[in-house]
Order: C-alpha cells, then structure tokens, then sequence
C-alpha cells in the first residue's frame, strides 16, 4: 500500500523538480573553485621556489647572461590574447549565450596553440643561437620555466577542449558556465605566472 500511496502523492514528480534545482545549483560550483584555488596555490607555491632557485644561481659568478629570444614577445601577445577571449567566454556563459561561448572558446584554444608552437621555435631560436642546456646555466633556467609553463597551459587546454567540444555539441549554458568559469580562471592565473617568469628572464 506504501508503494501505491508514494505514486498517488507523486514523489517522483517532487524528486524531478529537486533534481533539477540540484543540478542548477551546480553552476556555483563551490567544491570545483576549492579545488582550483588550492590547485593555483600549491602551483603558486613550486613556481616561487623555481624563482628563488633562479636568482640564487644568478648570483654566482660564473652566471653568464643569454639573449631572449625576440619571439617571446610575440608569444605573450597571442597568451594576452587567449586570456581576453576566454573572458568574452565567460561573460557569454553568464548571459546565456551559447555561440559567443562555442566561438570565444575556439579562438582563445587556438591563441594558446599558437603561443605554445611560438615557445617551442623560442627554443629552437635558443639552440641556433649556440645556448646550450648541458653548458649554459641561463640556457637551462630558460628552458626550465618555460617548459613548466607550457606543461601546466597543456594541462587546461586538455580542459578546455573538452568544454569547447561539448559547446559545439549543443550542450546548455547553464551546464557549461562552471567550466568556463574555472577554465577562464586558470588561464588568467597562467598569464601572470607568464608575466613573471618573462619579466625575470628579461633580467638575464
């Protein structure tokens, strides 16, 4: 009789509706921005102690400077481009709107392609010009933040695909706000790790 009293009430039209409020709610993510802020900050963390480790080699004296490679500048141009687009994605998401999302976030995933093909010829650039790994301690500083970086950017982009493919594939906005929101977070987060580790290396 419980069972035939459950459905004359319906329960289950009740659970619906709950499920779908749940599931609104998880726009607000707050357990995924937790994760993310602890994330930035343990990688805050490792990237001062690269940067600590970096000037104390500057300041032994068979420390020889290099030149940078001209490119680098081209490089932050595209990486300051990407951050501006992935904000256009997240104000689209906050208002709804499904095609500035999908384009936005395309754009800002090729800028980003970009910038790491242009660190790679940065280093190919290094390499040409007779700085080596194994005998230039600047070469291997060089080689070493930027290589870290475009490692962690190659992680979100791996993130970022996934929220541009489900974009594409007519997924609401609702349900890809929160991606857009952290994926947004985390590039504007690696655009000033990029800031410093270029203004440091301006230094050498």
């Amino acid at each position: 009789m419980s069972f035939f009293r459950q459905l004359a009430d319906k329960s289950w039209a009740t659970q619906g509706v709950a499920g779908e409020i749940h599931d609104r709610s998880l726009g607000d993510g707050p357990a995924y921005k937790t994760c993310l802020n602890v994330l930035m900050a343990v990688l805050t963390s490792m990237f001062f102690l690269f940067i600590v480790g970096y000037r104390l080699r500057m300041a032994e004296a068979d420390w020889v400077p290099i030149k940078d490679p001209a490119l680098l500048w081209a490089n932050t141009g595209f990486l300051m481009l990407a951050g501006w687009f992935m904000q256009r994605a997240c104000k689209a998401a906050a208002d709804g709107m499904i095609g500035p999302v999908r384009n936005n976030l395309t754009v800002a995933g090729a800028l980003t392609m970009i910038f790491l093909v242009g660190q790679y010829f940065a280093w190919e650039q290094l390499h040409a010009a007779g700085y080596y790994i194994a005998s230039s301690a600047a070469a291997a500083f060089f080689v070493l933040l930027t290589v870290l970086h475009a490692l962690h950017l190659l992680g979100g982009l791996a993130v970022l695909a996934r929220a541009t493919a489900r974009a594409w594939l007519g997924v609401e906005v609702r349900r890809l706000k929160l991606s857009v929101e952290l994926c947004t977070t985390y590039w504007h987060f690696l655009l000033l790790v990029w800031f410093v580790f270029f203004a440091l290396l301006l230094t050498t």
